[in-house]
């Protein structure tokens, strides 16, 4: 059992197709949420260790309420920010914390700017979403981890139909079907980051 959290239901959508992409070992795992919003990364100290204990404890739960076994818990949290000197101090923190309490395999996907930063790494994924969205050469192979508002920008240029937070689940499972997950165009650290966790998890779990 793979449980995820995150910030909402698309946040964990987008998180599941890119755990199953990257991690094929994981077979015919379940995946499955909690819906407690993660807010994580303006904590340190004692404000960290409970939120994440209670985090923990839900997934754990979670995983016995469906009968199984809780072999990997990932948790999305949206940066608002650039993978700068601040990106890596929260992430390492907050990693560190929720590797000694997690008794399972964990990952912490500290998205920069946001969700759909990532998603700007699968510009090809687009079209099948929408025909007529195309990411414009200006968003198009970069780090898109040094990006502000990517939201916004793709609200901005994709409008015919607009671009709405609910379409980055159906971007990210068109991107799954063609192979694009594993075929990223520019760079993300926060990306990157969370894939190397992903690395570390116990195969065939």
């Amino acid at each position: 059992m793979i449980v995820l959290a995150g910030e909402d239901e698309n946040d964990c959508k987008i998180l599941a197709e890119v755990v199953r992409a990257h991690h094929p070992g994981l077979g015919d795992a379940k995946i499955v949420r909690i819906n407690d919003p993660v807010r994580l990364k303006k904590k340190t100290g004692g404000d960290l260790e409970s939120s994440v204990r209670s985090l923990v404890g839900k997934a754990k739960g979670k995983a016995l309420q469906q009968r199984g076994r809780l072999v990997a818990f990932a948790v999305h949290e949206d940066l608002d920010g650039y993978t700068d000197d601040r990106y890596r101090s929260v992430r390492r923190t907050v990693t560190a914390e929720l590797n000694r309490q997690c008794p399972a395999d964990s990952a912490y996907a500290l998205a920069a700017w946001e969700s759909e930063g990532w998603l700007l790494l699968f510009p090809d994924a687009f079209p099948h979403v929408r025909p007529k969205w195309k990411i414009p050469a200006q968003l198009r192979g970069k780090n898109t981890g040094l990006i502000d508002d990517p939201k916004g920008k793709l609200r901005h240029t994709l409008k015919s139909p607009p671009f709405r937070e609910s379409d980055g689940p159906l971007i990210a499972q068109e991107a799954a079907k063609r192979g694009l997950l594993t075929a990223p165009v520019g760079q993300n650290r926060s990306h990157a980051d969370f894939l190397a966790d992903l690395g570390n998890w116990s195969r065939g779990s």
